[in-house]
């Protein structure tokens, strides 16, 4: 086998259509436009969202702001990484109010979160109202434990 010998294998290379051509191209005179018309221009057509002149259909919905539309049940956590925690002295009980206190989060009205960035490597009780299964894992090889919190 001879590099003038290569091919790519039967299907793999897709001829492009040379539209405009003649007639014997199958894309000659209008070059698959059709007829006269606005798609038949060039520059022309219409945009996806339109319906024929009828008012669009994200016109008729209600005018909403915001991505989640402020939703009235959602829960905003106060969120908390290990590695914040990582300064407190062995055998400390972490509360929010502790938190709170040490300017790590803002307020109490938020439930606090624990997430996993960071390491531990001090026994700490933490005290909190929702935690990720990585950072419990983490404070518990560490040798403290965790305590949830009802909110």
């Amino acid at each position: 086998m001879e590099l003038h010998d290569l091919k790519p294998n039967k299907g793999a290379h897709k001829e492009r259509k040379r539209k405009g051509r003649g007639t014997a191209s199958g894309y000659g005179k209008t070059s698959g436009r059709g007829m006269k018309g606005q798609n038949a221009r060039a520059g022309g057509g219409v945009p996806l969202y339109h319906q024929g002149g009828n008012l669009p259909f994200f016109r008729k919905l209600p005018f909403k702001r915001g991505q989640g539309f402020n939703l009235v049940r959602r829960v905003r956590y106060a969120e908390v990484n290990l590695e914040k925690l990582e300064d407190f002295p062995a055998d400390t009980e972490i509360t929010p109010e502790l938190l709170l206190e040490k300017g790590i989060i803002d307020d109490l009205k938020s439930p606090v979160k624990i997430l996993g960035r960071g390491e531990v490597s001090v026994a700490l009780t933490v005290k909190t109202h929702h935690i990720s299964k990585g950072a419990q894992d983490k404070i518990e090889s560490a040798g403290g434990s965790v305590v949830l919190i009802k909110m």
